[in-house]
């Protein structure tokens, strides 16, 4: 399917996804908390709005314009909405698993032999409906009258109460595609998609750092290069780490937040869809077949992330997402 036309300018058909999320941090050094480790969740707003020739939903059963908060906890019988009210930095490389889940990785941080601080990390393998897990996600379905690709707005946003410790800085949003069919499709077989198609994973705030977190990249991402200003919001993302395997011999931090970590572990995540504290649209991130598409939706807290540190306790978070789709819709 080719991409819509960039000279697209007025859009008159919208999907509007507008996920709050207020976060408050109980405690988080560079990258990966060392203190308590709890995040907790106060509230989850979701308002997702469709119109003119789009539908969405939580069960491939009833097509709404507007979904809600209810109607992610209640999704289909069997379904794995998970929103924790505790959530815990994780790590991941963008690979998936048989069962249709991005790999996650819990990772914890605990003084080694010599003294300095070092990595262990376990893949997390239950999603579950509830509030359980350490992260977010979700499944939603896409009706569309026609293919087309959706773009990530600039309304779109993660902000904080406390923007100066960070932590919204290190946030991550992705959309995995899961499966598409016809618009008669039934919704048993619409629900049992969980094979990859597609992945856009969005880093929010991706050029700004906090003076804490720009002496950590300085020292330990770029092995002393003065590359990093804190307090700046419109610098070159820094290139991270995923964690892509289970670490059980502990790795030292200095190791982990490097230019080269081993890449039995790591992965570099490239191919991302990064924006400013300035926000700019994202032109298909997306894209929608004609009839359903199914797509899980994953937010978290990045632990490989230079702005996951100590500095950045007691933060508010909002993740703010907007969607647009082509200004032909529905003929």
């Amino acid at each position: 399917m080719s991409k819509k036309s960039k000279e697209k300018k007025n859009l008159k058909s919208s999907i509007l996804v507008l996920l709050l999320i207020a976060i408050l941090l109980i405690a988080s050094t560079y990258a990966w908390f060392t203190a308590n480790r709890i995040v907790t969740i106060s509230s989850l707003n979701v308002q997702v709005e469709a119109q003119n020739g789009l539908q969405i939903s939580t069960d491939a059963v009833e097509w709404k314009a507007v979904i809600s908060n209810e109607d992610i906890a209640t999704g289909y019988a069997g379904h794995k909405n998970q929103v924790p009210t505790v959530m815990e930095p994780v790590s991941t490389a963008g690979e998936d698993d048989s069962a249709g889940r991005l790999r996650m990785f819990y990772g914890l941080v605990n003084p080694d032999d010599d003294g300095d601080y070092a990595l262990t990390a376990t893949e997390e393998t239950t999603e579950q409906a509830g509030d359980n897990g350490k992260y977010i996600a979700f499944d939603i379905f896409f009706k569309a009258d026609t293919a087309m690709d959706i773009d990530l707005t600039a309304e779109s946003s993660v902000t904080s109460a406390a923007a100066e410790k960070g932590l919204q800085n290190a946030t991550r949003v992705a959309f995995l595609v899961l499966g598409h069919g016809g618009a008669d499709t039934d919704a048993t077989t619409a629900q049992g998609w969980n094979t990859r198609e597609d992945l856009a994973i969005w880093e929010p705030n991706a050029g700004s750092h906090t003076t804490v977190a720009a002496a950590s990249a300085n020292s330990t991402y770029y092995g002393g290069a003065t590359t990093v200003q804190g307090g700046a919001v419109d610098q070159t993302p820094i290139t991270y780490y995923g964690v892509k395997a289970a670490i059980t011999t502990p790795i030292k931090l200095s190791k982990v937040n490097s230019n080269s970590p081993d890449t039995t572990y790591f992965t570099q995540m490239t191919g991302l869809h990064s924006t400013n504290e300035a926000m700019t649209p994202v032109e298909g991130i997306l894209s929608l077949e004609a009839g359903i598409t199914k797509v899980r939706v994953y937010m978290w807290v990045e632990g490989q992330d230079v702005d996951c540190d100590n500095s950045a306790s007691g933060s508010d978070i909002t993740f703010d997402v907007q969607f647009e789709a082509p200004e032909d819709i529905g003929g």
